[in-house]
């Protein structure tokens, strides 16, 4: 196991993750790992596309409507022919194949930060 470097309260405000609802899923054949490219309502925000390698674990007709959290204030990367907008947080399994992701426990307002 891995144990990253200490960070400062000022390094962890920098980061901006919030709740999304995603709201379409399709397959991203391009992508050189199985993935699913999601669009994802933060409210106030707007919608925000995202590519995740989350196949293994999560059907596409089950995401829909789904609560996840993720990182808005990463600048755009460039995946195959497609943009990613944002980073959708997860769990990673043993083997890293697997991901589980990460929702708040109740329903919350599309776009509310998380602290």
């Amino acid at each position: 196991m891995i144990i990253k470097p200490e960070i400062s309260w000022t390094d962890f405000e920098k980061i901006d993750i919030r709740c999304g609802t995603i709201i379409s899923v399709s397959d991203f054949e391009k992508a050189r790992n199985p993935s699913y490219q999601l669009e994802i309502d933060f409210g106030d925000l707007g919608i925000k596309k995202s590519s995740a390698q989350i196949t293994s674990l999560y059907q596409k007709e089950e995401l829909i409507g789904q609560q996840i959290l993720a990182v808005v204030n990463f600048p755009k990367k460039q995946i195959a022919n497609f943009f990613s907008e944002c980073l959708v947080l997860g769990v990673y399994g043993e083997d890293k194949k697997d991901v589980t992701l990460l929702s708040p426990s109740l329903p919350t307002k599309n776009g509310l930060q998380i602290g």
